[in-house]
């Protein structure tokens, strides 16, 4: 009894002289941001006061006055940018400094205790810092392992350190509302009370969370292509975009401005688009792969995500066909020999003549093709030897110009003075008729020309398809141009792309990631994607995303398979499992209510039961519910059906942003997203394809209750 009493007072020691430390931190922090609002004040009346005095000096000069606005205002952007941005994050930190403490034995040092946040705080004329960065490398010991032997990697290599204690804390509005001390694992208190929220605050609050399994993926080297091929509710997007995060802290010299994050569709990326700027990341390009392919092509006409799913969804066994052929390593050959026979057959080789004048001949124009060029693109060897057969025939009429001038300069001084006023009319006409005559043969020339110039390639890619039934465009069309088109006219990306971010990556074809590495020239990727959710047919029975190395063979790729899943309750997890033919969701101990199971044959009984799970839901808090369909038509139909006693938006297009409340939505826009409750409406409708797999999605966008609705027809 003793010893329990005694050890409470060490709690209760520990956690005054943790209370006192958090009010002694945010007293420093408070500090910290007024000497930033008054450097802030300094800046601006030192340049007032300069400014006061150049236009004195330079006031009749308008030429110095410009230039220097110009120059002022950059140093105005550049310094009020990094003070603002530090605000921003002392702002933050005031009402929650730190989530977590490790004290650790390092050699030559002896013990250090450092105390880890969302940023990090050095104090002004300190050199120990206040608070550490969770992206610092010596960060990486309160994410890895327990207590006892342990490392992390310095600039100057690994540095061995003896980990002692690591403590996790709750801290809100200023106050410390809980302590933990913990071997980071995945029975954590503090874990279990994040991913017990509803999924609204999840994203946010996932920094303190971070398991071993994750932390070593964010922090993998930076010309390393991270390959994650984990579960639903694996943590995969929050691997990526605290990875994103983490390179932009290490490497913000390299990396800043040149991050491009793609998403799976509009819903999503409005779903993700407030994490990077809660860590204090921004400027970074996050899109969809099809709207920042269409910004390159400027096509208009591409059938969305979702018309394609329809048209998969109600068993369109052509379209199956081709869009699987479309995906295959064999349409990646077919489009390489394609291109292959272009650069050796498509232009024919002529010899081009002026007067008495061989501008090229057909032997130096093969040599140009095949040889001075051949590291061009060909259509760019095509517009590079018309220049230089441009340029010739310039020089060849520069001359030719200046020989007629000479004629005409010699006629006329054979005429006396007095004479020359009655030819002189007679002469400027031939001179100009025979200037004319040259002009015209040029040009007729130039349009001689026109086998030079290289056809559209979006007309080539529809010519190449011509044998295929469908001709509308899809993303899947979109990679394959986007690759003819840096292949044949050598495009590049006019912003500068470092890094490439894909998430949902288990949708692309192979031709989607050679397209965006051979456009972006990046030199690493971070690819994130659950095999088990790829819905669309394929031909290779590898998944693209998990044989890369394959292909992109100058890349340093490093793949990761993750089976644990932080999501959903032991009991969804479980209830997924059996939609799954491969090893299953290892579910975290997380228990919850039961998924129910129930069958209905009238829409009255649907529309009943409907109302009934929402009315559960809410009475639970649960902010976010989704009744989940398996194509947009099903979806009308209950909403149709249930309108009369629950209001539902039905999500039937990207651009529909997800919040809070009641949604129906097909389960391909439901992919990556999740809900606190989820009803799925299951329609059992004939021939239906993939329907585990569907299952398998739809079952594990749910967090805390998942109800599944049997009919076997919407109609009834």
């Amino acid at each position: 009894m003793s010893n329990q009493v005694s050890e409470e007072i060490k709690k209760q020691l520990e956690l005054s002289i943790e209370e006192e430390k958090l009010v002694e931190t945010i007293k420093i922090i408070n500090e910290e941001i007024l000497k930033y609002i008054e450097n802030r004040k300094s800046i601006s009346d030192y340049i007032l006061d300069y400014r006061k005095k150049f236009i004195e000096e330079y006031r009749d000069d308008e030429d110095k006055v410009i230039e220097y606005f110009d120059h002022e205002r950059f140093v105005k952007e550049e310094a009020f940018k990094t003070i603002d941005r530090r605000l921003k994050e002392l702002n933050i930190l005031k009402v929650s400094p730190y989530f977590g403490r490790v004290d650790f034995r390092e050699e030559d040092y002896g013990v250090e205790q450092i105390y880890i946040g969302r940023f990090g705080v050095t104090p002004e004329n300190s050199f120990e810092p206040l608070v550490v960065d969770w992206r610092a490398p010596i960060s990486s010991i309160f994410y890895n392992g327990g207590i006892g032997e342990g490392y992390y990697e310095a600039p100057k290599g690994k540095v061995d350190v003896s980990v002692l204690q690591k403590r996790q804390f709750i801290i809100k509005k200023g106050t410390l509302e809980g302590m933990f001390d913990s071997a980071i694992d995945v029975k954590d208190d503090i874990l279990q009370m994040v991913l017990s929220k509803n999924s609204s605050d999840k994203l946010k609050d996932i920094i303190m969370t971070i398991q071993k399994e994750q932390d070593d993926i964010i922090r993998q080297p930076r010309t390393e292509t991270v390959v994650v091929d984990g579960v639903a509710g694996s943590g995969k997007t929050t691997i990526a975009l605290h990875r994103v995060a983490y390179l932009l802290y290490n490497y913000r010299k390299i990396l800043e401005d040149k991050v491009l994050i793609l998403g799976p569709n509009n819903i999503f990326m409005e779903y993700i688009s407030t994490v990077l700027p809660s860590l204090g990341e921004s400027g970074v390009m996050q899109t969809t792969f099809k709207d920042f392919v269409l910004d390159i092509l400027s096509i208009d006409d591409v059938i969305s995500l979702k018309e394609v799913m329809e048209k998969y969804l109600t068993g369109d066994k052509k379209f199956e066909e081709e869009i699987s052929y479309k995906t295959s390593i064999g349409y990646k050959t077919f489009i390489d020999n394609y291109i292959e026979k272009l650069n050796s057959k498509y232009f024919s080789y002529r010899s081009i003549d002026y007067r008495s004048h061989e501008i090229i001949s057909v032997e130096e124009m093969k040599k140009m093709f095949l040889e001075d060029f051949l590291m061009l693109p060909l259509f760019r060897r095509c517009k590079k030897i018309k220049r230089i057969i441009f340029a010739r025939l310039k020089d060849i009429r520069d001359e030719e110009y200046r020989k007629i001038q000479k004629e005409y300069e010699e006629e006329k001084a054979t005429y006396p003075k007095d004479e020359l006023i009655f030819h002189i009319n007679n002469l400027d006409f031939n001179r100009k008729l025979k200037i004319r005559e040259l002009i015209g043969e040029i040009i007729g020339i130039k349009k001689s020309l026109d086998f030079l110039n290289p056809p559209e390639v979006l007309d080539i890619y529809i010519e190449l398809n011509e044998r295929f039934v469908y001709k509308e465009l899809t993303e899947i069309d979109l990679s394959a141009i986007l690759y003819l088109k840096v292949k044949l006219e050598g495009i590049k990306s006019h912003r500068e792309i470092k890094h490439v971010v894909i998430d949902e990556a288990q949708d692309y074809s192979l031709m989607q990631f050679i397209a965006l590495k051979e456009y972006t020239k990046a030199v690493s990727m971070t690819i994130v994607g659950d095999s088990n959710q790829r819905i669309l047919p394929m031909e290779d029975e590898i998944s693209p995303m998990v044989s890369l190395d394959s292909v992109l063979k100058d890349f340093n790729t490093k793949e990761f398979k993750l089976y644990k899943s932080y999501r959903s309750t032991r009991e969804i997890m479980d209830y997924s499992n059996k939609f799954l033919k491969t090893q299953g969701i290892v579910p975290l101990v997380r228990s919850g209510d039961e998924v129910i199971e129930k069958e209905v044959f009238t829409t009255e009984e649907l529309s009943t039961i409907i109302e009934g799970y929402v009315e559960t839901m809410n009475n639970k808090e649960l902010e976010n519910i989704a009744i989940v369909t398996r194509d947009l038509e099903d979806a009308y139909r209950v909403r149709d059906i249930i309108k009369h006693k629950v209001i539902a938006k039905v999500i039937d297009r990207e651009k529909v942003a997800h919040g809070e409340g009641l949604v129906i939505i097909p389960s391909y826009f439901a992919k990556g997203l999740e809900f606190d409750g989820v009803i799925i409406v299951s329609n059992n409708k004939e021939g239906l394809k993939e329907e585990d797999k569907l299952m398998y999605v739809m079952c594990t966008r749910a967090l805390h209750n998942l109800f599944i609705i049997k009919t076997k027809n919407l109609d009834i």
